[in-house]
């Protein structure tokens, strides 16, 4: 805050509420921003579920597919991996956390 004397805050004052008022600083941009820093972190968040469900795995076309890389995986010593339907590319991933 600026200066202590009251000619000084009550200008401060009339200041911030004609800001308001006019829009220019105001409560309606303060929301504004908050807004858009919320849709940014959900954009960033929603990428980063992707990355770690989707992108970083094969991707099998099929079920078929999908299980016979599981025996293969089996039969190299890798055991309790499911599988499960990708919600963001449609196809098949295997995944070593089951499914509750």
């Amino acid at each position: 805050m600026g200066s202590k004397k009251r000619s000084a805050r009550a200008r401060e004052v009339a200041d911030f509420k004609s800001q308001l008022e006019s829009g220019l600083g105001g409560l309606d941009d303060l929301f504004a921003n908050e807004e858009l820093r919320e849709q940014k972190r959900e954009a960033e968040h929603d990428a980063t579920m992707r990355w770690k469900a989707c992108e970083k795995k094969n991707r099998y076309a099929t079920r078929d597919d999908a299980e016979e890389a599981r025996r293969w995986c089996e039969e190299r010593g890798t055991r309790g991996l499911e599988i499960y339907r990708c919600e963001y590319c449609g196809g098949w991933h295997l995944t070593s956390h089951p499914f509750e």
